[in-house]
């Protein structure tokens, strides 16, 4: 047992499996969008999902899989408490703020949300000896990078706030891992898309600033125009490139990585992406084809903190995770988003 202190940093944590046949592991976040999609796939695999989630921006009805405990990242006490009543083999960490713009326009919530609990989050895990975390970071750690597709060798030089609360949280991660024995990973996503496939669960949020969901609501006539931020960019057709991920790939690169770190794997980060890249033009109009509808567009100004292209090198995920992404194309996003967000228009092909 490595102790610091009087913290232990092991435990044993075999009394709600015991109990159950599961392995518990903590999500944060859980009632989020990528966080009930992995809760469905955890609980597919054996383990018994338990969220913790203040559902300030999650849902209670995307809850299925696992018990919900309500409570904030920020308390620490009540973190402890949690995970000393389930015992958890480890948890993954998806809880925190997402909003490019809105972390440039009010950074303070972001470096709280993102940051400071984390902290709590990794001193209750410190507190009840679970010494494994998968965390939720982002490709925004690479800021402008000079070459795609992105390695994870490349120079993490964030230009939001956003971006830069997640590096911070990978710093404080290896940090930790070096001084406590803590063991992680951290995946850097791209742009998380798409829905499950099963139609159960996709997309809530409120307000909405994903431009998927905000082009699908435009086909279905609940918004007059999608708003196209900036058509000027250094790119083939001046619009944003992004790779865009189905999150029922990413829920399987969480489980991939919990059994990678459960067999000895190394802690590091890992792009999470298929290696391709699609604009904000060439989403609205594979959107149009996927709908049959027309979307009406809104040339606005550039917005502070938007790259011009980001592409992941993938690569490493797919070797050390031995995952690959089930969808790799934006059309399989768009379509179950569609089916989710709208099943009626959907279902007749309007």
């Amino acid at each position: 047992m490595v102790r610091s202190g009087s913290l232990p940093v092991f435990v044993k944590r075999n009394t709600v499996k015991a109990m159950t046949g599961q392995s518990p592991i903590l999500v944060t976040g859980g009632a989020g969008f990528i966080g009930s999609h992995l809760c469905k796939l955890l609980a597919r695999t054996g383990r018994m999902p338990v969220v913790y989630d203040n559902l300030v921006r999650g849902y209670s009805d995307a809850v299925r899989w696992g018990p919900l405990e309500i409570g904030d990242l920020a308390d620490q006490d009540r973190l402890t408490e949690v995970m000393r009543r389930y015992r958890p083999e480890a948890v993954i960490h998806l809880a925190g703020l997402i909003a490019v713009g809105e972390s440039v326009a009010d950074p303070g919530p972001y470096y709280a949300a993102n940051v400071s609990a984390s902290i709590s989050l990794f001193e209750a895990m410190r507190a009840t000896g679970v010494e494994k975390i998968v965390f939720s970071s982002s490709a925004a750690v690479y800021g402008l990078p000079e070459t795609m597709p992105i390695l994870e060798t490349a120079p993490t030089a964030p230009i939001n706030p956003y971006g830069f609360s997640k590096m911070v949280i990978e710093q404080v991660l290896a940090d930790y891992g070096r001084a406590y024995g803590l063991r992680w990973m951290a995946l850097r996503y791209f742009n998380a898309a798409g829905a499950d496939p099963e139609g159960e669960l996709g997309e809530r949020h409120d307000p909405e600033t994903h431009l998927i969901p905000l082009v699908l609501d435009v086909a279905a006539g609940k918004l007059p125009a999608v708003s196209l931020y900036g058509n000027d960019y250094p790119t083939p057709d001046g619009t944003c490139i992004r790779d865009y991920i189905h999150v029922w790939d990413l829920a399987q690169a969480h489980l991939n990585a919990l059994e990678y770190l459960g067999g000895g794997g190394e802690s590091q980060a890992l792009n999470l992406g298929t290696g391709k890249g699609a604009s904000v033009a060439e989403i609205i109009s594979t959107a149009e084809r996927v709908t049959g509808r027309s979307i009406p567009v809104t040339i606005r100004s550039r917005r502070a903190g938007d790259p011009p292209c980001l592409v992941a090198d993938p690569t490493k995920a797919m070797s050390l995770l031995r995952w690959k992404p089930a969808f790799p194309d934006v059309v399989s996003s768009i379509q179950n988003a569609w089916a989710f967000r709208h099943p009626d228009m959907a279902v007749r092909g309007r």
